[in-house]
């Protein structure tokens, strides 16, 4: 493991979109959580494009919420196009991208920041490991996500086995490492890690709680995911095979 600068500064990204239902106790349950584990912190939510009351509970739970950095991201719109816009704007030595549907879990965000200061590059759970708890997984989701795992850690040859999730955690310098970051939708989640680990920087993996949400709607479309996932990992497969290392970490 690389000899790496102790944190400051937490940064939490959280992309939203029509997200009025769930977005406000989501932000309140993480920085309870944070306050309540002394992790200086910052919350930067990215409203991308919301046609509901997500922009205007944002505004108003700043004036309560400090930490809160509300963000809009006026177009184009896209998951992926929202975390670089909240990437963008991070202050954090540190990040975690965690969704506002209140699906990833508090004390999975302080675990990631712990396992970040023991001298880890990335952090990235998993929902498919011993110690892991999942509620309420869609069936036919589910499935996708195992073949769509399964080809991934068979082409990269690579352990992890949850990298189409988005709750993961970087140090700035991984992001800054990774760029350009390209996916302008669901397939950033992908981008990222695999990026991280062709161009040489250190990771771990450890279990995670995931539920499924209780509001609003789930954003992601299997259908119109599957060759934009594709893409993204022949991409980063053709750097770790044929770039000679141009890429890599200097």
């Amino acid at each position: 493991m690389n000899k790496t600068p102790t944190l400051k500064l937490l940064s939490l990204v959280i992309p939203a979109r029509d997200e009025e239902g769930c977005l406000a106790d989501t932000i309140c349950s993480l920085s309870d959580v944070l306050r309540a584990n002394n992790i200086p912190h910052e919350i930067i939510a990215v409203d991308d494009g919301s046609t509901d009351n997500t922009w205007k509970i944002l505004e108003e739970l700043e004036t309560v919420r400090t930490e809160l950095k509300p963000v809009r991201n006026e177009g184009p719109h896209g998951f992926g196009r929202a975390i670089v816009k909240g990437l963008d704007s991070m202050k954090g030595d540190a990040v975690i991208i965690t969704m506002a549907d209140a699906s990833d879990s508090p004390d999975d965000v302080v675990l990631y920041w712990n396992k970040l200061n023991e001298g880890h590059e990335c952090v990235f759970g998993s929902r498919f490991v011993k110690g892991s708890v999942v509620e309420d997984y869609p069936r036919v989701k589910l499935i996708a996500n195992r073949l769509a795992n399964f080809f991934v850690r068979l082409i990269f040859r690579i352990k992890f086995n949850d990298v189409t999730n988005a709750f993961k955690a970087y140090r700035r310098e991984v992001i800054e490492g990774c760029k350009p970051l390209i996916s302008p939708h669901f397939n950033l989640t992908v981008e990222i890690p695999l990026k991280a680990i062709v161009r040489g920087y250190s990771w771990t993996m450890v279990p995670i709680s995931w539920k499924n949400r209780t509001s609003g709607v789930a954003k992601l479309k299997i259908k119109e995911m599957g060759s934009r996932y594709l893409f993204i990992c022949a991409y980063v497969w053709f750097e770790k095979y044929f770039s000679r290392g141009d890429y890599h970490r200097k």
